[in-house]
């Protein structure tokens, strides 16, 4: 009889970081219905909510990321809390007693699986981004494993430890069985219309916002219907400003609850440079237009969207550019069949399916 399997996950602070980490779980459970999981991540974030929702359980530590520059005097603070979350992660992995440890990036896997490294647990870490984050960076001398979604990346970890997986995405928007037309009629919109679709991620994204506010007219003089969430940060005020306009093509809400029947619906989209969401668009077969986010660490969005854009797999619009430019970039692309068709076939080339399975077999692996 097989020995009990105990795994570790550890990251998050964006919804980036835990879709992949829960992806990865279910898979293991999937593979090995006696795993024990338990998930390790930063008090007050993002994680703490949807981890439980997910079905798993979840301990918090005090730990932050640092202030830049790094000689801010609050920094203090954060080094005294990431010492405290190192201390209570050992604490917490002797208790728990896990054969393996998994780190998707984000600065609560610094603590938890620097601890691991320390008791002597192998570790297996997964860099999302085609940039490799600080924390995976930091960690990598002492992984067994390192799972990329992007080739090229010994520039940053050792070559022999490297394994090409992708990135885990959201199973639910791969299993929808529902069609374009049915997609469409459901969000209340003409199937015989081309559809635009905006993501700005959950909490919405100013500049793509920007863009449809500055070219309210273009919107009301196209045969295009649009879907912009436009995130719960901002939604109360576009509401105000949308106050007394009739746009018929134009559908507004704060959240997409059932994202895989959006993107079935779009014939285009505009989004973020985010990892997990370039993953959904490969293995969607998207045409895409990304305008990544400036205010990112490392600026790890513009080398994303430009790995795809060199590849003819999607446009980049910067950000400062997206406020003139991107609303009549759009609606000419989705009038084009052809720069459609393009970008669709060349973006599913890079698709790297079962991504979840392939590491969850070499967490399982590790263990042994």
């Amino acid at each position: 009889m097989e020995k009990e399997l105990r795994v570790i996950i550890s990251g998050g602070g964006t919804g980036g970081h835990i879709f992949p980490a829960v992806s990865i779980a279910n898979a293991i459970k999937a593979l090995r219905p006696d795993a024990k999981i338990l998930f390790v991540g930063a008090l007050g974030r993002m994680e703490m909510q949807r981890v439980p929702a997910a079905g798993y359980e979840i301990k918090g530590l005090p730990i932050r990321g640092f202030f830049r520059p790094l000689w801010k005097p609050a920094n203090v603070g954060v080094a005294i809390d990431y010492l405290k979350s190192k201390w209570l992660a050992k604490k917490i992995l002797r208790q728990f007693k896990p054969q393996v440890a998994v780190g998707v990036g984000g600065y609560a896997s610094s603590a938890a699986l620097g601890a691991a490294n320390t008791l002597g647990i192998p570790t297996l870490l997964q860099e999302q981004n085609s940039y490799a984050g600080l924390t995976n960076k930091q960690l990598a001398k002492n992984a067994e494993k390192i799972c990329v979604a992007y080739e090229g990346m010994e520039r940053y970890f050792p070559a022999e430890k490297i394994m090409l997986t992708g990135n885990p995405v959201r199973q639910a928007l791969l299993d929808t069985t529902t069609t374009r037309e049915d997609a469409i009629r459901s969000l209340g919109l003409d199937p015989s219309k081309k559809t635009i679709l905006l993501v700005g991620g959950s909490l919405g994204a100013r500049t793509i916002n920007e863009s449809i506010l500055q070219h309210l007219d273009l919107v009301k003089g196209n045969n295009i219907q649009f879907i912009w969430q436009t995130g719960k940060y901002y939604s109360a005020d576009i509401q105000q400003q949308l106050k007394g306009q009739d746009i018929p093509n134009l559908i507004v809400t704060d959240f997409i609850t059932d994202m895989g029947a959006a993107y079935r619906a779009a014939d285009l989209v505009i989004s973020r440079a985010g990892a997990g969401s370039i993953s959904e668009f490969c293995l969607l077969g998207k045409p895409v237009i990304l305008v990544p986010s400036p205010n990112v660490a490392e600026d790890h969005q513009t080398k994303n969207a430009l790995a795809l854009a060199n590849k003819d797999a999607a446009l980049y619009v910067k950000d400062a550019e997206a406020p003139d430019t991107l609303l009549q970039l759009a609606i000419n692309t989705v009038n084009d069949e052809n720069k459609l068709k393009s970008l669709s076939e060349n973006v599913l080339k890079l698709a790297l399916p079962d991504s979840a399975n392939i590491i969850a077999k070499e967490v399982i692996k590790l263990a042994k």
